[in-house]
């Protein structure tokens, strides 16, 4: 069985995220979504008087709710869960506990201080749990997961690299693989150096035939954006941990931010 978690706060970007692992799982074989919510103990001051039963029923009932919704998409085996906790120690707990094989988790966040704070939240997610975190757009809505790029700094990829982990997702959803190296000093012909760490991605990748692109271009984030769009990718996979592609992401400093301004999931794999 393959275990899907999809944290639930019950914003739009949440149930958007839970719509899309919806369509997107309906194809994995034996594949468990497992609709995650978590929340504190602080009193909950949205609740009426004439509300009966605590915090955990009503949300329970609300994660209810949504299964019923999109459980007509065609994935009938989705479980609801209700913890109370902290929410990146809990996730933490769970993936570990119940063998999560990924996370599948939204991003919100329309001004400055609430993309930062979307944004450190879930860096911290991917920082804290030991399974592959897909992040999906606000704006995301799933038309296939058939091409999926994988960034690298083509450095010491032999070593560095999260080989097992790449071949888990590329297991589950069978997408064919690029492999994008973006640097501001390519030219035509590659560096002997390059070409020695493509060869070493080569052996390591060769059962999934992936293709290579080095791309020149000054600013890393609009050379992958546009290569995106040029090739139709699906999903960009990242290692994160590595090489801070996710940290770029959320800087207040950028004016196009990939994570909001694309519909283009984000696979972080753990380095």
């Amino acid at each position: 069985m393959k275990k899907f978690l999809v944290p639930i706060d019950f914003s739009d970007s949440s149930k958007n995220a839970a719509s899309y692992a919806v369509q997107l799982t309906k194809e994995v074989e034996d594949a468990q979504i497992v609709f995650y919510h978590v929340y504190s103990s602080i009193s909950f001051a949205t609740l009426a008087p004439k509300d009966e039963g605590s915090r955990h029923n009503v949300s329970l009932a609300e994660l209810e709710k949504l299964k019923a919704e999109l459980g007509q998409a065609g994935n009938a085996n989705i479980s609801c869960e209700v913890e109370e906790g902290s929410f990146i120690e809990n996730i933490n707990d769970y993936t570990m506990g119940h063998k999560v094989n990924v996370v599948i988790m939204g991003i919100t966040g329309s001004s400055r201080i609430t993309q930062v704070f979307m944004g450190t939240n879930t860096l911290n997610v991917i920082r804290n749990v030991s399974c592959p975190v897909m992040i999906i757009p606000p704006d995301a809505k799933y038309t296939g997961l058939k091409k999926v790029v994988l960034t690298s700094d083509f450095k010491d990829v032999a070593r560095t690299t999260p080989f097992t982990e790449l071949y888990k997702i590329l297991n589950i959803f069978k997408p064919s693989l690029d492999i994008l190296n973006v640097d501001s000093e390519h030219y035509v012909e590659l560096t002997d150096e390059f070409k020695k760490e493509r060869e070493a991605m080569e052996e390591k990748l060769q059962q999934y035939n992936p293709e290579f692109s080095f791309l020149r271009a000054f600013d890393f984030l609009d050379g992958i954006n546009n290569y995106v769009t040029l090739k139709e990718i699906d999903a960009i996979i990242t290692v994160p941990r590595k090489h801070g592609f996710l940290s770029q992401l959320f800087k207040t400093s950028h004016t196009k931010k990939l994570a909001y301004h694309s519909t283009v999931p984000i696979i972080a794999i753990p380095g």
